[in-house]
């Protein structure tokens, strides 16, 4: 009877390895499968990405297209952004004309069947009633908190609807613990608010940008220096002219702007104008990086209120 030579300790380490390299194999595959099979929200603005990770949590990737300080009114997306988004299970857009040079990208996603949701179409839109966009819709209804918290319902239903997989009550919890956020927030800026007096709670800005804070908590909008709905337009001398005039007569106190844009515009205005008049930076359509001043929804809200109250109560 033939008998088979002894293993040596190589061969057994050998045989070790390929176990155990099968076995990280194995490991990999299944981490690269259930990396695949992660459900998939894409949003195009910063600041609804910010809300709708708050909403989502752990339950869904979620792919936001527009970068820090970046103009809504004017960013565009790559060819892989715009193939994610085809490839996602919902589409989170602000709409209302915001994503000016992104709006075909969402709609080539729908029609390939992706769930899309335009946000600002769900929380009782304003219409602008002056300058370039009198009579359209105004997208920029986060400067409300209040439309925000219906926002954020509005996204926890279209993903627990829309993205299988997703553990409802928890997408629901992490809705109902953030809105509790946005509610305190509500109340702080009422509050700072409310200790301006009425004569002076007056604003002039870059564009048309806070006319639903200003309904929200009773602020008369003077003007614009972009006498627009977005930043892509450009005012005349004429329109300077007038806004100028029209600071000196209401009493302004300050012009706000953009902080992600130049205020030259702004600095002119503020020349021409015979009233001493102070340029306030803002940070109205972008969330910004960590350490910035505005790194989330709720740090951008706070932010700008209280460069607002001081803009107005000095002097």
């Amino acid at each position: 009877m033939s008998t088979s030579p002894p293993r040596t300790r190589s061969s057994a380490a050998l045989a070790f390895l390929a176990g155990l390299l099968g076995v990280l194999a194995l490991a990999v595959g299944g981490c690269a499968a259930d990396e695949e099979d992660r459900p998939s929200v894409v949003v195009t603005t910063n600041i609804l990405g910010d809300i709708t990770r708050n909403v989502v949590g752990d339950e869904a990737d979620v792919t936001v297209l527009m970068q820090a300080g970046a103009d809504p009114h004017s960013f565009g997306v790559s060819a892989p952004q715009a193939a994610a988004m085809e490839q996602a299970d919902l589409v989170v857009y602000n709409g209302l004309g915001l994503e000016e040079n992104v709006l075909r990208h969402v709609e080539a996603a729908g029609e390939a069947g992706v769930s899309t949701v335009a946000v600002g179409d769900g929380v009782d839109p304003i219409t602008y009633t002056s300058g370039e966009s009198a009579g359209t819709s105004d997208p920029h209804f986060w400067t409300d908190p209040e439309r925000v918290r219906e926002a954020v319902d509005l996204i926890a239903d279209q993903v627990t609807e829309h993205v299988g997989g997703v553990d409802k009550a928890a997408v629901a919890k992490n809705a109902s613990a953030y809105g509790r956020q946005v509610d305190d927030l509500t109340a702080w800026m009422r509050d700072t608010f409310d200790a301006i007096p009425a004569k002076r709670r007056q604003l002039v800005t870059n564009h048309h940008v806070f006319g639903y804070l200003a309904e929200r908590f009773g602020f008369r909008v003077v003007g614009a220096v972009i006498p627009s709905g977005t930043t892509l337009a450009s005012p005349s001398a004429s329109d300077l002219k007038s806004l100028s005039t029209s600071i000196e007569k209401a009493g302004v106190r300050a012009i706000f702007v953009d902080s992600s844009q130049p205020d030259r515009l702004a600095q002119v205005l503020k020349r021409e104008t015979d009233t001493e008049v102070d340029v306030v930076p803002l940070f109205s359509e972008s969330l910004t990086e960590k350490g910035k001043g505005a790194a989330t929804y709720l740090e951008m809200m706070r932010s700008n209120t209280a460069s607002i109250a001081t803009g107005l109560s000095t002097r």
